[in-house]
């Protein structure tokens, strides 16, 4: 049976938790330049129809590295700018290549591909989910601090696909997750339905951030969002992560954001270059995850 990763419920915890202990793996591996090309011969497309700097480059390199290929699409040089329904590219790269990760706007669509698909799906970005940068993120945890069950993780900000996918990631990794945000910009109360033993709407930032062993945000003004921008500012400007604001947490928590950051808005350049921060080993992290990604589901 095909498996696809739409969202993180995609996968179960022991399988979760198998493709971070890999990732780990995967990347000491790379840091001792003893990379195993486990996946030769393999090809995976790459639709992009939102712009991506890691994403791209993090599952191109995963491809090469494992000793397949990564080919690159965007709407503006396929068929799929000029009309061709996702369902018949979903039938024709099927009997083409090995995976398919796509990066697109509504969830909806994503999930028409996969319908038709007979190969591996993966969500590199939607309007509702980002699972690839939970795994990421987990990853990252488990590296820095161990287990993250039971811990509390605090989110900051707009309740968007990233808050989606901690929401996600809160249930099938038993941590408790604190989100705050403004009233107009709270997460898809049906995503929060399926997991209430495990998420809270705080009623402050301060509040969420109390005792927190993990603080994240996001960018304000997401793609897409641009003539929103001025108005998404004034609302969110006491959702900003600072250093007041990480004094509150626990004095080993760490910061993470997904990237890319706007200094001086959703967070102080303090925070972002503080002790504190593991944005960097966060974003590299995305590689080593999504190389374990593409071996589970490449099998």
């Amino acid at each position: 049976m095909t498996r696809h990763f739409l969202t993180l419920n995609d996968l179960n915890t022991l399988e979760f938790q198998a493709v971070i202990a890999r990732a780990c793996e995967l990347k000491k591996e790379f840091l001792a330049k003893r990379m195993q090309q486990t996946r030769p011969g393999r090809v995976l497309a790459m639709i992009f129809e939102k712009s991506s700097t890691r994403t791209r480059v993090s599952f191109e390199s995963a491809m090469s590295q494992l000793g397949g290929h990564g080919i690159f699409l965007s709407p503006d040089d396929t068929q799929l700018g000029r009309g061709e329904p996702v369902e018949d590219t979903a039938r024709v790269l099927s009997k083409m290549v090995d995976g398919v990760m796509m990066r697109t706007f509504e969830h909806e669509r994503l999930e028409r591909y996969a319908k038709y698909s007979e190969i591996p799906v993966i969500n590199g970005l939607s309007d509702t989910f980002h699972p690839c940068q939970l795994l990421a993120d987990m990853q990252t945890y488990y590296e820095m601090r161990g287990n993250i069950a039971n811990k509390k993780v605090a989110w900051l900000g707009d309740g968007n696909n990233m808050c989606h996918s901690y929401i996600n990631a809160a249930r099938i990794l038993n941590f408790k997750l604190s989100i705050a945000c403004p009233e107009d910009y709270q997460p898809d109360a049906v995503i929060i339905a399926t997991a209430l033993d495990h998420v809270e709407i705080a009623e402050s930032p301060r509040h969420a951030v109390s005792d927190a062993d993990l603080v994240v945000t996001d960018s304000w003004v997401s793609m897409g969002q641009e003539k929103e921008s001025a108005e998404r500012l004034a609302v969110f400007e006491p959702y900003q992560v600072n250093a007041e604001l990480m004094e509150i947490a626990d004095k080993e928590a760490l910061f993470m954001h997904c990237l890319p950051a706007h200094r001086g808005e959703e967070v102080t350049e303090e925070v972002l270059d503080g002790p504190r921060s593991v944005i960097w080993e966060e974003a590299g992290n995305r590689l080593h995850s999504q190389k374990a990604l593409l071996e589970f589901l490449l099998q």
